[in-house]
């Protein structure tokens, strides 16, 4: 009896489903990505992208499954001063008519404590693809107001603009700009 009664528990286990990495659709009603850059040596100068999609691949138990996978539209760029805004899409900074997309690949993830994963991966920007890595913080989830149930996370690092080709006004803007990302995930 003993015996079947164990047999039984090992083919159960066996055919139970692992515990698979959860993806969630960036919701960009829910999400900013804003950045700030030192103007004159003065002051930070803030911006944001109005356009951007992607999905984050999360998998708390095994980490090197997860994997992040953001596009972001140049030409959406936003500092709530549309000359300005005209001026970096133009070829002096991001020339959004030759690169419309910035985008970030993962390549590595890494837990980080808890809640925290360190993210590596490919940033490409301006037609220039440079390695970054960040401390991505989960800061929750839970269901949604429609039953759908979501993620939410963050996560601030800084890029050498130069090193993507952007060095336009090299005296009066600041060579690193810190980006600021807040998302919402919706759970496929």
């Amino acid at each position: 009896m003993k015996k079947a009664l164990l047999m039984f528990a090992a083919t159960a286990m066996m055919m139970t489903p692992a515990l698979a990495a959860d993806t969630y659709t960036i919701d960009p009603v829910h999400s900013h990505i804003q950045f700030k850059i030192m103007h004159l040596n003065t002051g930070y100068q803030y911006g944001r992208f109005n356009d951007f999609e992607g999905t984050v691949v999360v998998d708390e138990k095994t980490p090197a499954n997860s994997k992040v996978d953001i596009t972001v539209k140049t030409a959406s760029v936003d500092t709530k001063v549309e000359k300005r805004d005209e001026h970096l899409r133009s070829a002096d900074f991001f020339n959004a008519a030759q690169f419309p997309n910035l985008t970030f690949k993962s390549t590595k993830v890494e837990g980080a404590g808890a809640n925290k994963f360190k993210v590596s991966g490919n940033l490409t920007m301006h037609g220039v693809t440079k390695p970054l890595s960040f401390v991505f913080t989960k800061t929750g989830q839970g269901p949604g107001m429609q039953k759908e149930y979501r993620m939410g996370g963050e996560a601030s690092f800084t890029v050498n603009r130069h090193d993507f080709g952007i060095d336009y006004m090299k005296g009066g803007l600041g060579k690193d700009v810190t980006v600021m990302l807040s998302f919402e995930g919706i759970k496929k």
